[in-house]
């Protein structure tokens, strides 16, 4: 039997602590704040979007970067097995829009209870309010742990610590510190799935979202990302699920390098989108240029629009030139905006970089490096989108890290 110690009571944490416990071990689980999964409390606005129930190949084409590391991890512990294990220790659970799966409650708080009983049935001892402080080697392998309650001697030690995203949740780097101490390299870290400041003000339209909009990022001529969503315009600058989506592939870019473009009206190219103001200039020749866009977009991003293209407001259609129109239709297809920078980890959903994954063993989350360490969940150089993808690679790591404690 062996004595393992789990540094961090998130879902990565939790996920080995059971996984070792179940595989007969002596398990203490260690955890800084005053109660377990303080992070999983908020995701999915307090709803906990827990995992995504697609198949393990499908998820993968949701992992931005580690793709390839996660892929053990994940078949040996896919979703399905997440949900399996939730639903067998009383959550029920629903599947919504997306595959994205949350607990029947819509409370996130259930999630943690439901795996914190998981945790007790298999004997893992929990302590609450107790910090580590270091980890201690010998000889290249774990010989233990000190807290700021004292020492403790262990055969293994799962670093479960979490990233640096939503820090008022405890998450504060600790395990990339841990890493760095033993010799580990630790890949820059930088906010993934969050919002984007822009150059242009967005104010006047802070609050609109929009439907079926196509999201462009450009990087000198080439188009390094484009996909069709929604988009909500803010006080700084742009959000909503493309913007997340967006920010996971720029976050290691310059954001001087990136323009980023709008096509509003992608259901029309060019050729029929022009036809189309023809057209309705032409219906509505004696109307005021902010009354004609009404037809196209909301009043305000109309509005805004128009003054892009340097089309006056106040203009009746029918004094609307040929270059005045060619100039509405260029901004309707491309809605520019330059990039200043992404929003701080306060508001970032997870953490990208971390632990190089090219010093941990992919089939156990072991350091190759250092015998009987292990790292799971956000601390790892893994993330993905947003639709309960990072949940899961949290507990799929997490059970993979438990289940080697053979």
């Amino acid at each position: 039997m062996k004595r393992v110690i789990v540094v961090g009571g998130g879902a990565s944490g939790l996920m080995a602590a059971y996984a070792a416990a179940k595989r007969g071990n002596r398990v203490l689980l260690l955890e800084k704040n005053e109660k377990l999964g303080k992070k999983i409390y908020i995701t999915g606005k307090g709803r906990c979007n827990l995992t995504n129930d697609c198949p393990p190949d499908e998820f993968l084409q949701n992992v931005v970067r580690g793709g390839k590391f996660l892929t053990g991890a994940l078949w040996s512990f896919p979703p399905r097995q997440t949900m399996a294990l939730l639903e067998e220790y009383g959550l029920p659970l629903k599947t919504e829009r997306g595959n994205r799966v949350f607990p029947l409650s819509d409370h996130a708080s259930d999630v943690t209870k439901t795996l914190e009983k998981a945790c007790r049935a298999e004997g893992v001892e929990v302590r609450l309010n107790e910090e580590v402080q270091k980890i201690a080697v010998l000889h290249s392998s774990v010989s233990g742990i000190t807290t700021t309650d004292g020492r403790y001697d262990a055969d293994s030690v799962i670093v479960c610590t979490g990233g640096l995203s939503y820090p008022s949740t405890g998450s504060t780097g600790d395990g990339y510190r841990f890493a760095r101490e033993n010799g580990l390299s630790v890949v820059p870290c930088v906010p993934s799935l969050t919002g984007i400041e822009t150059r242009e003000s967005a104010k006047p339209l802070q609050g609109i979202s929009l439907k079926n909009v196509v999201l462009s990022a450009k990087r000198g001529e080439k188009t390094i990302y484009s996909r069709m969503g929604e988009l909500l315009f803010t006080h700084y600058g742009l959000s909503g699920p493309l913007v997340l989506s967006l920010s996971a592939e720029i976050n290691r870019l310059l954001p001087s390098e990136l323009l980023l473009s709008v096509d509003l009206k992608p259901a029309l190219n060019e050729k029929q989108l022009d036809e189309r103001l023809v057209r309705d200039f032409s219906e509505r020749k004696n109307e005021r240029m902010k009354n004609v866009i009404r037809g196209l977009l909301p009043a305000a991003v109309g509005a805004v629009v128009l003054e892009r293209a340097s089309v006056s407001a106040e203009k009746q259609a029918n004094a609307v030139t040929r270059e005045e129109r060619l100039r509405l239709l260029s901004v309707l297809k491309a809605f520019r905006f330059h990039l200043v920078g992404l929003r701080g980890y306060s508001e970032a959903v997870v953490t990208s970089g971390g632990i190089d994954l090219s010093e941990i063993n992919p089939k156990t989350m072991e350091s190759k490096k250092i015998k009987g360490l292990y790292f799971a969940g956000e601390v790892l150089d893994l993330d993905a989108y947003t639709g309960g993808f990072n949940l899961q690679i949290a507990f799929s790591t997490g059970f993979a890290a438990g289940n080697a404690q053979k």
